[in-house]
């Protein structure tokens, strides 16, 4: 294709699928040959009789298991748009700076995650508490299957904990929603019609540079068909800012969708399920005692400041496994 590099993004785009795929090739090759080089030596080992090489197969075995392991959960993020960027937006629930302090600590919890995992994560959009914390913000984070892991975290989080705002030291319980959309590509088609946008200007008013920049080419746009509204502030350019917003905008339209239809699929099978992404998934406990347990696969860790440090590995593959284990072919996107 003589004007392949002209593409742009499409061609990182495809270029970047390419090396997904040829590194899950070069995996299982590698697995296959480790098995065939293992078989070959348990055949010496049993014709020579020579223990040495035996024991030297059973030291080999749990590194090749590992990697098999490892390949089997790849599998999980084989949906249609695991392998995205992903867009993520946290709303702090009722309950005033109490809930708005719970978000900014999903927010750097999900941040510090990012950082830990290698990934890029912008600032799109950020609304500051009255007194402390986050009323809501979107943050899109850029890496390799992105989506595929966050996606793990749509839903309500729930914070149990001594309040530090409370002078009467009592205990309360605080609700943040997580929503999780895929960046899409520009070869999946959402339409939008300009008559059904309102697009509002304004100046941006963040927390500065720990969050976003200062702009006065702020965007909002609300999509008056269903209410849903998006923001971006994080470019100084505000035809970048409405680029960004209607990168989420669509992400959102999409994802709502699927969830329409799966709803649909469900009711026509006789079934009433749970959406994820519309209730409480987990709990962070800090108070009596201390532990953060997912509810949708029972994983708990006992070290909660290691998991609001970051380390949500365990819970993102406790709950893609079960969702693998659970999947079928017929009720899959």
């Amino acid at each position: 294709m003589p004007d392949f590099w002209d593409q742009g993004d499409k061609a990182q785009d495809l270029l970047r699928e390419r090396t997904q795929l040829q590194k899950t090739v070069e995996s299982w090759e590698s697995a296959f040959g480790q098995l065939e080089d293992l078989q070959v030596l348990v055949e010496l080992g049993e014709e020579s009789e020579d223990e040495e090489t035996l024991k030297e197969v059973q030291a080999s075995l749990p590194e090749l298991v590992q990697a098999v392991d490892q390949m089997e959960f790849s599998r999980m993020l084989s949906g249609p748009h695991d392998s995205s960027n992903a867009i993520v937006s946290i709303n702090a629930g009722a309950g005033g700076t109490e809930a708005q302090d719970w978000a900014d600590m999903l927010l750097r919890m999900y941040l510090r995650w990012c950082e830990r995992k290698g990934f890029k994560a912008e600032l799109t959009e950020y609304n500051a508490g009255e007194e402390a914390g986050t009323k809501s913000c979107t943050f899109t984070v850029d890496g390799e299957f992105a989506y595929g892991f966050l996606k793990a975290e749509n839903g309500i989080h729930r914070l149990v904990r001594i309040s530090p705002f409370d002078s009467s030291a009592r205990r309360h319980t605080s609700f943040t929603s997580v929503f999780v959309f895929p960046e899409l590509d520009d070869d999946v088609e959402v339409e939008v019609e300009e008559k059904d946008l309102k697009v509002d200007t304004y100046r941006a008013s963040g927390a500065g540079g720990q969050h976003v920049n200062k702009t006065d080419s702020a965007i909002r746009i609300t999509h008056m068909p269903t209410g849903i509204v998006v923001a971006c502030q994080s470019e100084r350019s505000q035809h970048k800012n409405r680029a960004t917003a209607m990168k989420q905008l669509k992400a959102r339209l999409y994802e709502q969708e699927l969830r329409k239809k799966e709803e649909e699929a469900d009711a026509l099978a006789g079934e009433k399920k749970e959406i994820g992404w519309g209730s409480q998934i987990r709990s962070y406990v800090l108070h009596p005692y201390r532990m953060v347990k997912d509810h949708r696969t029972s994983h708990e860790v006992g070290n909660t400041d290691a998991v609001l440090d970051g380390d949500l590995d365990g819970f993102i593959e406790a709950y893609l496994l079960s969702e693998g284990e659970n999947a079928s072919p017929g009720n899959q996107f």
